[in-house]
């Protein structure tokens, strides 16, 4: 089945501890900077679009992909006024985990941030149709056997995605033509230095008075100049990341209190509202899904 709901795509896999595939278009509004507990491929099949992963910003169109780790926050923001047609799989860690072997580790395309190209592969046009005739058999229905040949060809697919990745990887760490980026503008060199300084600091009181004082400018001139160039908040971003890190932190057995205290936040209470608001849970029943 494939969904035509990430947040149903989502929770399918949380429940299933699986994976879910979504089809979608623009009929879904794109969530604000977020957090999932899952692996996810986006694979864009038109529109142009700016991503925003961790401290990363893309810049992406058609035939492109990207493979986004557990806890790592991302935000799409779009381009034009294309249709933004996209495929969205998510994927559960511990899945992926059992289905590897000690030859291949299909945790790779998620989790190798070595190459230059960070989280995403442009496709070309035989690939992008190796990929859809994954997807599309995925859609088929079948009286017997479902699981199975949904569980096979999911494999098949993940496999030639990990397979790509890596070949890619081996290909720019042994070509010394490869040209070297063109320098940054000001502009994101300063985004940069925001993102280096907020992952720095995430236990310290990260105010925009704070930023200004660092940075030697003004507060509206930060607020205005990060947000036109990644299409959120400097505090949604604060937020997000330090929600991503306490959601480690629960995971490693950290008490409530600890993980407040060590993500930055002045008050339990605005942890809580921060957590439950962003996650969708509150911390207290995010433990107890980690526990079962």
């Amino acid at each position: 089945m494939i969904y035509d709901s990430c947040q149903d795509a989502i929770s399918d896999c949380l429940d299933t501890r699986t994976f879910a595939v979504a089809h979608l278009y623009n009929n879904e509004k794109t969530m604000d900077i977020h957090i999932h507990d899952t692996y996810e491929i986006y694979f864009s099949i038109s529109g142009g679009q700016q991503f925003l992963i961790d401290n990363r910003l893309y810049e992406f169109g058609p035939n492109d992909i990207f493979f986004i780790n557990q806890f790592e926050s991302h935000h799409v923001k779009r381009l034009d006024s294309m249709t933004h047609e996209r495929i969205v799989i998510c994927v559960h860690p511990d899945f992926v985990t059992a289905l590897s072997t000690e030859k291949t580790d299909l945790n790779f395309c998620f989790t190798h941030r070595d190459a230059p190209f960070g989280h995403r592969l442009t496709l070309d046009e035989r690939e992008v149709g190796r990929l859809m005739y994954y997807v599309h058999k995925l859609d088929e229905a079948h009286e017997y056997g479902q699981d199975v040949l949904d569980l096979a060809v999911f494999m098949e697919m993940l496999t030639f995605l990990n397979h790509l990745f890596y070949l890619r990887c081996q290909k720019r760490e042994s070509d010394d033509a490869v040209q070297k980026p063109v320098a940054a503008t000001t502009r994101q060199k300063l985004i940069d230095n925001i993102f280096s300084y907020v992952n720095q600091h995430l236990a310290e009181n990260i105010s925009i008075a704070a930023l200004s004082e660092q940075f030697y400018l003004s507060g509206p001139y930060l607020c205005k100049v990060f947000k036109t160039q990644t299409g959120i908040t400097i505090n949604n971003y604060i937020a997000a990341k330090r929600i991503s890190y306490a959601k480690e932190l629960l995971m490693e057995g950290y008490s409530m209190t600890e993980t407040c205290q060590m993500c930055g936040f002045g008050d339990y209470s605005n942890f809580f509202k921060t957590f439950t608001r962003i996650v969708g849970v509150s911390p207290k029943k995010y433990v107890s899904y980690l526990q079962k």
